[in-house]
């Protein structure tokens, strides 16, 4: 019961200071760096609306997929000390495959190249 009470009583005076300040700060104004849309220290030259190119777009995603894909490889080396390691070297083979047979797709199809 006590370390409940403690624990409450934590909870309740966090909350309370995190709330004043939570208003107190909202309360100061900001300059007119903060107000800007970049927080870099210069202002901006152009207009932020320009269009990027749909190949960083495609990229940025490949990245994502093969960088996500990569991670279901992190646990291999505890799965070596499962029942059947060669259930775990099939799928890690096939893993690996999918990937290389996704990157070789991609980059004969140009999906890796900058400029068109």
């Amino acid at each position: 019961m006590n370390t409940l009470t403690f624990t409450l009583s934590l909870s309740l005076i966090l909350s309370i200071i995190l709330t004043t300040l939570n208003f107190w700060l909202a309360q100061m104004s900001p300059d007119s760096e903060k107000l800007s849309p970049y927080e870099c220290g210069f202002d901006p030259l152009g207009s932020a609306r320009l269009p990027f190119s749909i190949r960083f777009f495609l990229v940025a995603i490949l990245f994502l997929l093969f960088d996500l894909e990569i991670a279901l490889l992190l646990p291999l080396p505890w799965a070596t000390q499962l029942q059947s390691p060669l259930t775990t070297l099939t799928w890690t083979t096939t893993i690996i495959t999918l990937l290389t047979l996704g990157l070789i797709y991609e980059w004969t199809q140009g999906g890796l190249e900058w400029a068109e």
